[in-house]
């Protein structure tokens, strides 16, 4: 049996990649691998993770504060607080925060498991970002 989860404001597993801090709530620990659960902010400016396409995963994205600029395909879309976005596996996507304030997006990933690659991708934004 799954035990309940309550996590306060600001709470989880946080990564930090310049301007842009990924929060997860839940991942494959917590749901058997089904799902993660993951908040993302990006500051003024940010450009995001770059365009990408996950093979099995669908990816959910709610934006919960500020405008966020969403590739889908080869379309860019301008999503405000309270959008919501499915993106099937296979489909090429990336998101950029092009106001001046800080945007927010939750995030779930289907099936689980997107977490595992966040050390790798904290490294290559001190890198590269």
């Amino acid at each position: 049996m799954a035990e309940v989860l309550v996590l306060p404001k600001g709470a989880g597993r946080s990564y930090e990649m310049k301007k842009m801090r990924a929060i997860f709530k839940a991942d494959e620990e917590e749901t058997a691998q089904r799902y993660s659960v993951s908040e993302w902010w990006l500051e003024p400016g940010c450009e995001g993770p770059g365009a990408h396409s996950h093979e099995k995963n669908d990816e959910i994205f709610y934006v919960i504060e500020g405008t966020v600029a969403i590739l889908l395909g080869s379309e860019w879309i301008e999503a405000e607080a309270g959008a919501f976005i499915r993106i099937p596996a296979g489909v090429t996507h990336d998101f950029r925060n092009t106001s001046g304030k800080t945007a927010g997006m939750l995030n779930v990933f289907i099936p689980g498991g997107f977490e595992r690659h966040m050390p790798a991708i904290v490294d290559w934004f001190a890198a590269n970002g």
